[in-house]
């Protein structure tokens, strides 16, 4: 395969369809597979030809997927991966558990699936000015062309191993990122306990070695309570992958599970009742 690639497209939410935008941009030819009328007539709009099953995209030389979970997944790419064309490579966006992908190789033909985990760090905005950071997990010739790909929105990308090893390391990232937030709200409270308005300390964490990612995206949202709505359902989704996916390791997991199990963002039911 050389020059642009046919990518087939599934997924085009909130962070799936500026990639969409992105690749058209990029000059990919680009076939789409989307549920709701609005977004079919935007990126239609824009030069997507559309499709009305995702079976239909099987014979694109990549697919990219931008679903939000593992149910997601099983529901609507193995109808794909049965009809999946020997060349194309199926990239995978969504954070969840790596046996998903090795239940998805089980639908391919003649027992080929040519699959590569790529999660990502990052928002809209950051796919809007291609900085989006994307982990690729897979064999190497698979990783190369996928690439090609989601240089059209991301940089950087990070190449991390044999397929599943994107999926860990952003599952292993999201965890810390989790710990950390839960010791930054700890850390609010404190301040509140001692007098200090919240919005002064954010503001003294912005530009001290107390500060983290976390810290900035707390003040980005306003303050504690608009970031705990916006952010927990991804976190609680991503930690009950984690806890599944780690099953059985040793202290050193459980440690940092404790530590955000314990916080004052109550993610402990993630773990309690496998929220997925």
């Amino acid at each position: 395969m050389t020059g642009q690639r046919k990518v087939g497209f599934v997924g085009a939410g909130r962070i799936g369809e500026p990639m969409a935008q992105r690749l058209l941009s990029a000059g990919h030819p680009l076939r789409l597979y989307a549920r709701r009328t609005e977004v079919r007539d935007r990126l239609s709009a824009d030069g997507a030809e559309l499709v009305d099953r995702p079976a239909d995209l099987a014979d694109c030389d990549v697919i990219v997927s931008c679903l939000y979970s593992d149910a997601q997944l099983l529901d609507v790419l193995p109808d794909i991966m049965r009809a999946m064309d020997p060349h194309t490579i199926l990239l995978s966006h969504t954070t969840g558990r790596p046996e998903t992908l090795d239940q998805l190789a089980e639908y391919a033909r003649e027992g080929r699936a040519a699959l590569v985990d790529a999660p990502f760090s990052g928002t809209a905005d950051a796919v809007r000015a291609g900085r989006l950071a994307v982990y690729l997990g897979g064999e190497a010739a698979h990783v190369s062309v996928a690439r090609q790909v989601v240089g059209a929105y991301a940089d950087p990308i990070i190449a991390t191993g044999a397929r599943g090893t994107a999926l860990r390391v952003k599952l292993l990232n999201n965890l810390l990122f989790a710990a950390i937030t839960q010791v930054t709200l700890r850390g609010l409270d404190a301040g509140r306990a001692l007098g200090i308005d919240e919005r002064v300390l954010l503001d003294v964490l912005a530009v001290s070695s107390g500060g983290s990612t976390a810290a900035r995206h707390i003040s980005a949202r306003g303050g504690a309570e608009p970031y705990v709505a916006a952010v927990e359902p991804f976190l609680r989704k991503d930690l009950a992958a984690f806890r599944d996916t780690t099953a059985g390791l040793g202290p050193e997991v459980s440690e940092l599970l404790a530590i955000v199990h314990n916080g004052p963002m109550e993610l402990g039911t993630a773990f309690e009742k496998g929220v997925a």
